[in-house]
């Protein structure tokens, strides 16, 4: 099983270069995207999710979960053979992953983190922050988002039941449609280790300027929320497919 925490690491942890990256390229001053908008946003975190699940699988591990709430799901609804000891090995080498990738892209863009002013960037290119604060409303968001990945994946996989080097693909647009659509309250975290691992990092990396990394926000909405939204996404799939 240890290619299997490996993909899940090296996978993870590309879905948050690109990802995360995506994101400074376009709220970090100076930079060539800066001010690229949410479609860019949106658009690189779709092609993150595509390299992330397929480095995942080429990487070793057979399922290329990179999402601590599609592993909980789909093993809870007996989806994937995971003993419970597999499940947390997944979960912590994805959040590993998920904190390298987010120091990967503070190295890469160390100059722009220092030549942007305010804070709040900069905690955005780590993790989630939401449009509105309001965490029963922004939770009923991340649990809606993630409903919608966790069951459109099992549709993929079970319904429409494609030639396997195409899945990454469409997992990648599906995560693009719940960006465009969905994404707008929150910030679409439906990953727990995509916000997590990278607000541990904004915590511990010597960011220039940097403020809050907002725990009280971010222990709450971008973890329980996926995790409640998986799980409801998976047995609602289950009972109509």
């Amino acid at each position: 099983m240890g290619n299997l925490y490996l993909g899940e690491f090296i996978g993870t942890m590309i879905l948050i270069l690109l990802g995360d990256g995506v994101v400074a390229n376009v709220v970090l001053e100076k930079s060539k995207g800066y001010g690229g908008g949410w479609i860019v946003i949106t658009v690189g975190w779709g092609m993150a999710v595509l390299f992330g699940v397929g480095a995942a699988i080429l990487a070793g591990s057979p399922y290329g979960f990179i999402n601590p709430a599609v592993v909980i799901a789909l093993a809870a609804a007996g989806q994937v053979p995971l003993s419970a000891v597999e499940v947390i090995g997944c979960i912590v080498a994805e959040i590993l992953g998920a904190f390298v990738g987010a120091v990967l892209v503070f190295l890469a863009y160390y100059s722009h983190f220092a030549a942007t002013k305010e804070p709040g960037p900069k905690l955005g290119v780590f993790s989630t922050i939401p449009a509105i604060r309001n965490l029963g409303l922004n939770m009923l968001t991340e649990i809606i988002g993630t409903f919608m990945l966790v069951f459109g994946v099992m549709v993929i996989i079970k319904g429409i039941q494609p030639p396997t080097g195409l899945i990454p693909v469409i997992v990648g647009l599906l995560v693009l449609s719940i960006g465009l659509s969905l994404g707008g309250p929150t910030g679409y975290a439906i990953n727990p280790a995509r916000d997590l691992g990278p607000r541990i990092a904004h915590a511990v990396l010597p960011i220039p300027g940097k403020g809050s990394s907002d725990w009280s926000y971010g222990l709450i909405v971008p973890i329980i929320g996926p995790i409640i939204g998986g799980l409801i996404g998976a047995f609602a799939a289950l009972a109509v497919l």
